[in-house]
């Protein structure tokens, strides 16, 4: 069966890959803590490693800090006090 070692062959893990709790961690702190505390008690203990960890699974607070740039930039823009350079502004013909 040729494609019984694909996965290994090509250097990918889908199985990995697929599972939440093994994406990239910063050096594995929320598991490390939580290793035997069971997860309700894992996050009122561990609630900086935690926090990370969901960080890095879903970006929020890097989502939170970019519409808050980006607002920031429109209300600036409405108030006059800002041009966005022509590179940003839509130059493209409106297609049919």
């Amino acid at each position: 069966m040729p494609f019984l070692g694909l996965q290994r062959q090509l250097g990918i893990d889908l199985d990995s890959w697929l599972l939440r709790q093994s994406a990239a961690q910063p050096h594995g702190k929320w598991v490390e803590c939580g290793h035997g505390l069971g997860q309700t008690r894992a996050r009122r203990e561990c609630q900086p490693e935690y926090e990370d960890f969901m960080e890095c699974m879903h970006r929020t607070k890097l989502a939170a800090r970019l519409k808050k740039i980006l607002d920031q930039r429109d209300k600036m823009i409405k108030e006059g006090k800002y041009t966005p350079p022509d590179y940003q502004k839509s130059q493209e013909e409106p297609r049919p």
